[in-house]
């Protein structure tokens, strides 16, 4: 073993130099071996969480789609395939009129005061289950649901006997509309609808029109239980593809017998 020494230093001042180095070898290598149990133990809690993230079960990813034109307004599509839509509020009732009441069609009312502009496309050659339907769907949605009416009377005129100005030159209110000339009536149109899941989430249609191609469906008529409370109890028997926001959104004002 050489040692080197230096000759302009005495002997204990050399054996100082080669103890201050192996001091200094020694607090080297002391936190060299610190930093690699930090290392190793850093690994082990990161394989832990690796493992604890395996573990997971896979997130849901919700797809946003995008939605027809008529899913703003409330909606269903006849046992024969014709398109219903109905206002949610006064400026939907405007929108449904102006906007998408056309020749051939029919527009439904309920005769009470609160109720949604309805219009069945194409509904002038539609048979009598189609317009009953579309009376019963303007019925459910009307404020007799939250009076607890269990039946209101609907009519159904064509697109020209629909206005804002009557006779006299007047302008009805927003929402509202002036009718002339003879209605098609459906009287005691029994409120009833069928909530449930449809290609396009959480669907409403009347009872009358039966299940459709929803995959599962709940009936409700007028109860007692409060919308709060009937919205759980049918997104509990709907599952867990129901989503409650959308169920509260498909009610109508008022209380429920869930069926």
């Amino acid at each position: 073993m050489k040692v080197e020494l230096d000759i302009r230093k005495s002997a204990q001042e050399n054996a100082a130099a080669y103890y201050d180095e192996a001091k200094r070898l020694r607090e080297k290598a002391t936190g060299a071996e610190k930093a690699a149990k930090d290392t190793e133990r850093k690994l082990r809690e990161l394989e832990k969480e690796i493992e604890r993230e395996k573990a997971k079960p896979e997130a849901k990813v919700r797809v946003k789609r995008e939605k027809e034109w008529f899913e703003r307004f409330r909606w269903f599509r006849s046992e024969d395939g014709l398109l219903c839509i109905a206002g949610r509020d006064a400026g939907q009732n405007e929108a449904v009129v102006a906007r998408h009441l056309e020749p051939g069609d029919l527009f439904f009312h309920a005769e009470i005061h609160g109720a949604p502009a309805t219009v069945l496309k194409g509904g002038e050659k539609a048979g009598e289950k189609p317009k009953r339907e579309a009376a019963q769907f303007a019925a459910s949605y009307s404020s007799a649901w939250k009076l607890g009416s269990s039946t209101v009377d609907v009519y159904a005129v064509k697109p020209p006997q629909v206005s804002k100005r009557s006779e006299a030159g007047e302008f009805a209110g927003k929402g509202g509309f002036i009718i002339r000339g003879e209605r098609e009536w459906f009287r005691n149109s029994e409120l009833g609808l069928l909530i449930g899941l449809g290609e396009k989430g959480v669907e409403s249609a009347p009872a009358l029109r039966g299940k459709g191609e929803m995959k599962d469906a709940v009936s409700v008529k007028v109860g007692d239980l409060e919308k709060g409370d009937a919205a759980k109890l049918i997104a509990k028997r709907l599952g867990e593809k129901a989503d409650l926001d959308e169920i509260l959104q498909a009610l109508p004002a008022g209380k429920f017998a869930v069926e």
